[in-house]
């Protein structure tokens, strides 16, 4: 059984409140406008647009009504847009704006200056282990979730 005192949990809680601090000023150090939540929607969407917001939710662990929130701002300002999908008229569309792909550049550039502070002083393998270690908790938090609203629904 695993200890009530580890602290896995609350340093990864911290490290994400850090970075979220430091991403946001390396943000703003470009002049770049945009959230580090809204740079999380719009990483999603540079790989592949349009997308729904289930979908952006999914990607992002982000709450869908947080996104919605997140991506009613973006639209107010021209960051990204709603459009209907052609296909299902019941479904929203997220899609970027040509201001949103001009940012893309900028932003992977701040991304990477967050990499390499993030893993200043460990080894390739000490990266590769520790990743390995964030996806196996990833992935059980994952099926947690989908149990409980498994369980619910």
């Amino acid at each position: 059984m695993i200890s009530i005192e580890t602290l896995g949990g609350f340093y990864i809680t911290q490290i994400k409140q850090l970075q979220d601090r430091i991403f946001e000023r390396f943000l703003s150090e470009q002049g770049l406008k945009i959230s580090g939540g809204q740079g999380r929607i719009l990483f999603v969407l540079w790989k592949q647009s349009p997308c729904t917001i289930s979908e952006i939710s999914q990607r992002t662990s982000l709450a869908k009504n947080t996104v919605s929130i997140m991506i009613d701002t973006m639209v107010a300002h021209g960051i990204v847009r709603r459009e209907s999908n052609p296909d299902n008229r019941r479904q929203t569309l997220i899609t970027l704006t040509d201001y949103a792909v001009s940012l893309q550049q900028q932003y992977n550039a701040v991304s990477q200056r967050m990499n390499v502070l993030f893993y200043t002083g460990f080894s390739e393998t000490e990266k590769d282990q520790f990743e390995a270690y964030l996806q196996r908790i990833l992935t059980t938090l994952r099926q947690a979730e989908q149990n409980q609203e498994n369980n619910e629904g």
